[in-house]
């Protein structure tokens, strides 16, 4: 009785670290977002003043500002998990999956050398 109890008091510190552990880098990578977002935001006007004065016959400013804005719009996409393409939980199937696969690769290996 205290082992199962103990191993399911693991389970919940595990599940718990885990999760913290996710939000962590969930905040780590938002983070990094607005920072991207701040540079963004400064940079892009002073390169539009130096064209501006320097050379305005060709606004060369619209490359730095598209390819940068793309960049950025991808990297808050990520930051803050929304993805089109994969779907919402893509990421947590994969990872299952992997997991799942490793897990068989192990028990063969075990059963293999028994």
């Amino acid at each position: 009785m205290a082992i199962v109890i103990t191993q399911m008091v693991m389970e919940d510190f595990n599940s718990e670290k885990m999760a913290y552990e996710k939000a962590k880098k969930r905040a780590k990578e938002i983070r990094g977002f607005y920072y991207n977002l701040m540079m963004y935001c400064t940079i892009i006007p002073i390169l539009i003043t130096i064209n501006l004065v320097f050379t305005p016959e060709f606004y060369w400013f619209w490359f730095s500002m598209l390819g940068w804005g793309t960049g950025l719009l991808c990297h808050g996409m990520a930051a803050f998990g929304y993805n089109p393409f994969l779907g919402k939980n893509w990421e947590e199937k994969k990872i299952n999956e992997l997991i799942e696969k490793e897990t068989r690769k192990q028990n063969y290996y075990h059963q293999n050398i028994k």
